[in-house]
């Protein structure tokens, strides 16, 4: 009877294991301000990715959480990514696809998904965002680092 129980209990074990590796997680990154000394609009309190790490061929989610003491009626995000020091990839959007615009004073987030190519080397990113108001100027500059790994050899049905 022991042994049963230790092999059910060993069975859910491997479970747990298995939905860990199998579920993708979400991971909040370290956000460094461009310029330490700037004195930015806008606050940015994290980056959330999901899934973590990024798999090429997949749509990952990038939030950003940030806060305001104006409010923004518009602008632009410009995101420039760059692989072991070498740019790889600029990309400007408007801030209204990024999220609801006008900005009010107070929290708010920018949510950006986007599917890499399938062919994406696996290796160690760094983005860098600035938030630009309507006007050119600057709102927000950060970057952070992340990973991109190969897309699951594992289709989903």
């Amino acid at each position: 009877m022991e042994a049963v129980a230790q092999l059910k209990l060993t069975l859910v074990l491997f479970f747990v294991a298995v939905c860990l590796v199998l579920v993708p997680s979400t991971h909040a990154r370290d956000v460094k301000y461009c310029d330490k000394k700037g004195n930015y609009a806008v606050k940015v309190r994290d980056v959330e990715i999901s899934p973590y790490p990024v798999v090429s061929g997949k749509a990952a989610t990038f939030n950003i959480s940030a806060s305001t003491d104006q409010a923004i009626d518009g602008g632009k995000v410009v995101i420039e990514v760059s692989y072991f020091g070498l740019h790889v990839h600029t990309e400007k959007i408007e801030l209204s696809d990024e999220t609801s615009c006008p900005i009010a004073a107070g929290n708010f987030v920018l949510s950006h998904t986007q599917t890499l190519p399938g062919y994406t080397p696996p290796g160690s990113y760094t983005l860098k965002m600035t938030m630009e108001n309507d006007n050119n100027q600057v709102l927000a500059c950060i970057s952070f680092s992340f990973k991109i790994s190969f897309g699951s050899l594992v289709s989903a049905t």
